[in-house]
């Protein structure tokens, strides 16, 4: 094991925070750590929707490779992006506590899906995000969103508050050509308007700030998004919440959780994994970042999702909660269009949880859910 430990990881924001978690826990236990950054498929084809990516692994196996190479001594991932096939070489020697797992939906005025108009357009770059929501509410429209999680949120934003920007600057407009007049004596309807008291001061102005106020108070993500060029307009996005904490950005918009009974996160969402495959290293990186329950619970979605052969490519949500000397997991199969589905919970023995969780996916394969993710198989290589 070198002296420094080279953590590869993605250079998004995102990404980054997540390796940051990482070097933190090891820094603690006395170890250094050289971030090395590392694109990845994924990264390349940022116009390309996750599950056309090569199906899994669009983030990972690069990541992955530097450490088989002996360029990195570890590698950190979000654990929903990792395959659930076995790493030649590789183990994931920790798995960090786990970040909140659901799904929240963001939208400017507040509103949760159930509260969206008919005809709402809800942007999501994820196949069982999507099959959930038009299992709710099929009158919406969802349309796919690709990048990061500020790009994503600045997409949303960037068409009101493009309008409200040049509704300003209107009104800003108007509003000195009135001046104007009036000071000539030239408004002829000036009797009529309420724009000026007996001492010609305005009083009735639309807004109480000039849009250069207005602009210095926003924020760093509604200034970004104010220079985004807007394509598909969106009423709301859906995105996972532990994205949007690690981001800093949880509290920069605003945010309704999704009920989990209804929209079942992914499997591994909301969880870090840390791979490597020198034996030293593995136990260093075990004994500083690995949490028992975490691992434990995302060992039963993974589990479950291996079992079923999911996948990327169809809309499977396993959600596990470890509870008392049981893994309370519900699973939830689409179809793509979110009309068909195979779904339950079960409460599995925490003792032999990795065997049980393989016996529960063979029960909804057995109901039908095999059959949907053959479906959504042949639509993704019909896409290809």
């Amino acid at each position: 094991m070198t002296e420094t430990l080279r953590l590869a990881t993605r250079g998004s924001d995102l990404a980054l925070r997540q390796a940051e978690t990482v070097r933190e826990a090891l820094s603690s236990r006395r170890r250094d750590v050289e971030l090395r950054q590392v694109e990845t498929r994924g990264d390349q084809i940022p116009d390309e929707l996750i599950h056309r990516l090569g199906k899994t692994g669009a983030f990972v196996r690069a990541l992955d490779e530097e450490v088989l190479a002996g360029d990195a001594d570890l590698a950190v991932h979000s654990l929903k992006d990792l395959p659930t096939e076995e790493m030649a070489e590789l183990v994931v020697a920790g798995v960090p506590e786990r970040a909140p797992s659901g799904d929240v939906v963001v939208q400017p005025e507040g509103l949760g899906i159930e509260d969206l108009p008919a005809g709402a357009v809800v942007g999501t770059g994820s196949l069982r995000r999507g099959a959930q929501i038009r299992a709710a509410r099929p009158d919406l429209t969802v349309e796919p969103i690709r990048g990061n999680v500020d790009t994503r949120l600045e997409k949303l934003l960037a068409p009101g508050l493009q309008a409200e920007h040049e509704r300003r600057l209107i009104a800003s407009g108007e509003e000195s050509a009135l001046t104007a007049e009036a000071d000539e004596g030239g408004d002829e309807n000036a009797d009529d308007t309420d724009d000026e008291d007996t001492d010609g001061d305005e009083v009735d102005e639309e807004f109480d700030e000039t849009v250069e106020e207005w602009f210095d108070s926003l924020s760093d993500l509604e200034r970004d998004a104010m220079e985004r060029k807007v394509e598909t307009e969106y009423d709301a996005v859906v995105l996972a919440e532990a994205g949007l904490r690690r981001s800093n950005l949880f509290y920069e918009v605003e945010t309704t959780r999704l009920p989990r009974e209804e929209y079942v996160p992914a499997a591994g969402q909301g969880a870090i994994a840390v791979t490597a495959s020198d034996p030293d290293v593995i136990e260093a990186v075990r004994k500083a970042v690995d949490h028992p329950r975490t691992r434990v619970a995302v060992t039963v979605e993974r589990t479950i999702l291996g079992e079923l052969n999911g996948g990327c490519v169809a809309p499977i949500g396993v959600s596990a909660m470890v509870q008392g000397e049981h893994v309370h997991v519900r699973a939830r199969v689409l179809s793509t269009d979110g009309t068909e589905e195979v779904a339950d919970t079960r409460d599995l023995p925490i003792r032999s949880h990795a065997t049980a969780a393989a016996e529960f996916a063979a029960d909804l394969a057995d109901r039908g859910a095999d059959e949907l993710i053959a479906e959504a198989r042949e639509e993704a290589d019909a896409d290809e």
